[in-house]
């Protein structure tokens, strides 16, 4: 990326402050990375904080219907799922330290008390919580994260939850205390408030807006920007209202409505000058003149996105469904996937639970639709989780894919599972299970790591960055990482299969193509028989970046779309295409050679989709593609059921 930021230097770091008014959950990741993607765009080194006003140390013990997914950085931090968003839009690594909560500020302070570092003084909320949180955002601030050791010029402090609540309090008063610290002219505060517009009325409401800054102006804290979310765009008179009202120029009221995607969003903001005025308020030095290519591949990839006109439809078979922010990362690199792939993504997502044969008595509709959307669609994930719940829905559908040869890929629990299931219908292990979801069993073909300590759940499993190291040339996915030795990918997992049984599995026809560094613990598997059955014990999503896919979702994507053979033939390299008018379809880098792509939407026919089986054909109609024999009873009896 080409830089055109002034000659002279920014020594001095600037900070940038978001908070949010009347709701949360109204977007305040994304503007934050986005202002940071424009930022980085302009030539500024960009890092960020993510401070969370909950008491939890961090949120490795959260259920994902709390926050959404926990999300794993390098250094096996826990974090908010913001912190994707931050890596995903900044192309950054951050650290553990990059997400502040609540009970890591009070810990440091408690243990700075206990090791008398306060020389017997009262311990209170002010001075001493507030000098801890601005202590630890200047030293988080100064930590490089983009990999080339050069300290970042700007910060972008998001602030969770709202103003007002009791939670944040201490927070708050810290940046009120912070910006004298700093500087005025070196911090700006970015306010993110909801404009309603009422069915009943269908004009846009400002009050709750108004309301929202003069409480975040009674706590010390002046926005200098006021990013006001909608449904619909926000026209002239309500910005011109909010600026009289909140005392802010109209220029820095930023509307922000809906957008078709995310990718949208630092276009949008870029539109109203967003990167001029922070230059002018926090004396950036920034070339007034945009190149014409500035941003481009944002806007490549917002177009590109609007204009697809093949879909590939993918089932996720989960435990934590109703809330799609508990797969954040996991939609995200299909997304990026789907993309790459000139695909639409069309995602189901299905309750495991619904695929298993207790709910075809308890609750057959939900019964019959899960499997006919498995059965329909191009694609299936399993992704990750913990606990007993859903486990047989995720190896039925295991079974499903294996025998009807429908592309696969498990992730974690789901590699566990697609092993249970190989053990069981394959091997003829009836009793195959794992030590997670059955402690008594006889035969545990996962079981526990030797380091987790079953009485501490928190920061007990093992976390962050490992390497992989591939076993076999013969491998769809080592092709799809660009034919390397090894790859590195963030882990969260406390259960692995067990190495007494990889020999009988590998001698059945599961490949561990894919060990650790001391090749103990089996890291990825394949089926060379499948188009594209694949799992592996690490988290591929947490690395997936917006023009950088995640291989294993780009391969089941291209393997969802009948191209993974086309695509590994011609050594993992889109096809050549004279023109865009060219009805050949272009086909993604790997990863490794990914470059910028056009935007030709694709045209072949092998990604219309097949017509539907019927409701008979489902699921044991999977189980007619040669069984083995150890599945032959199984097959009659289900046949007969249905």
């Amino acid at each position: 990326m080409a830089s055109f930021s002034s000659q002279i230097q920014n020594p001095i770091m600037k900070y940038i402050l978001v908070t949010g008014g009347v709701i949360s959950g109204i977007g305040k990741g994304v503007i934050a990375s986005s202002v940071g993607t424009i930022l980085k765009h302009c030539g500024l080194r960009v890092t960020s904080i993510k401070i969370d006003p909950y008491i939890n140390i961090d949120a490795g013990t959260f259920s994902p219907y709390e926050h959404g997914e926990v999300f794993v950085l390098d250094d096996g931090g826990e974090v908010d799922l913001d912190l994707g968003n931050y890596e995903r839009f900044l192309d950054v690594t951050l650290h553990r330290d990059n997400n502040i909560t609540t009970g890591k500020i009070y810990q440091s302070v408690i243990n700075k008390e206990r090791r008398g570092d306060y020389l017997g003084k009262t311990v209170q909320v002010v001075p001493h919580i507030t000098d801890a949180i601005q202590e630890w955002v200047e030293t988080v601030a100064h930590r490089p994260v983009d990999g080339d050791h050069a300290d970042p010029e700007v910060c972008i402090i998001e602030l969770g939850g709202t103003i007002g609540d009791i939670e944040g309090m201490p927070f708050v008063e810290a940046f009120r205390q912070f910006q004298f610290r700093v500087k005025r002219e070196n911090i700006c505060v970015v306010h993110v408030s909801l404009v309603p517009q009422p069915s009943s009325t269908g004009e846009h409401k400002t009050k709750p807006t108004q309301a929202s800054v003069r409480e975040l102006r009674g706590l010390g804290l002046s926005p200098d920007f006021i990013v006001c979310r909608s449904e619909k765009p926000i026209d002239q008179s309500v910005k011109h209202k909010i600026s009289n009202f909140c005392h802010v120029s109209p220029e820095q009221v930023i509307c922000l409505h809906d957008a078709s995607s995310i990718y949208a969003v630092p276009l949008m903001l870029e539109e109203q000058q967003v990167s001029h005025l922070l230059s002018d308020r926090l004396s950036l030095n920034l070339n007034t003149h945009r190149p014409r290519n500035f941003m481009k591949k944002w806007r490549d990839l917002s177009t590109k996105h609007e204009h697809l006109r093949y879909s590939v439809t993918i089932v996720l078979v989960g435990k934590y469904t109703q809330l799609e922010d508990s797969y954040a990362s996991v939609i995200k690199a299909l997304q990026h996937a789907a993309l790459a792939c000139n695909r639409k993504l069309e995602l189901k997502c299905m309750e495991a639970e619904d695929l298993e044969e207790e709910a075809k008595a308890n609750r057959p509709v939900k019964y019959y639709e899960a499997w006919q959307n498995v059965c329909k669609a191009n694609g299936i994930i399993v992704p990750g989780g913990f606990g007993q719940r859903g486990m047989e829905g995720k190896v039925a559908v295991c079974k499903w894919a294996r025998t009807m040869k429908k592309p696969l890929l498990g992730v974690c629990l789901g590699l566990q599972a697609a092993v249970i299931e190989y053990s069981r219908n394959v091997l003829g292990w009836a009793d195959a299970n794992s030590q997670e979801m059955s402690p008594e069993g006889t035969r545990h073909v996962i079981v526990e790591m030797p380091e987790h300590n079953p009485g501490q759940l928190g920061g007990t499993m093992r976390l962050g960055k490992r390497q992989t190291v591939f076993k076999s040339h013969d491998s769809k996915l080592r092709q799809l990482y660009g034919n390397v030795d090894y790859v590195e990918e963030r882990h969260r997992h406390r259960f692995e299969v067990n190495p007494k049984f990889v020999a009988d599995l590998e001698a059945a026809g599961m490949k561990f193509v894919g060990h650790d560094v001391d090749g103990e613990r089996m890291e990825i598997m394949e089926l060379a028989d499948h188009p594209y059955y694949v799992a592996c014990q690490y988290h591929p999503e947490y690395l997936t970046r917006p023009l950088k896919p995640s291989p294993p979702y780009l391969g089941l994507i291209l393997a969802s779309s009948g191209k993974l053979e086309q695509y590994l033939s011609r050594g993992c390299r889109m096809s050549p295409t004279d023109s865009p008018e060219s009805s050949d379809e272009e086909l993604p880098m790997p990863p490794h050679l990914l470059v910028h792509q056009t935007d030709k939407p694709s045209m072949s026919p092998a990604s219309r989709t097949t017509p539907p089986p019927t409701l008979q054909e489902m699921p044991t109609s999977a189980l007619n593609s040669t069984p083995s024999p150890a599945e032959k009873g199984d097959l009659e009896e289900s046949k007969q059921s249905l």
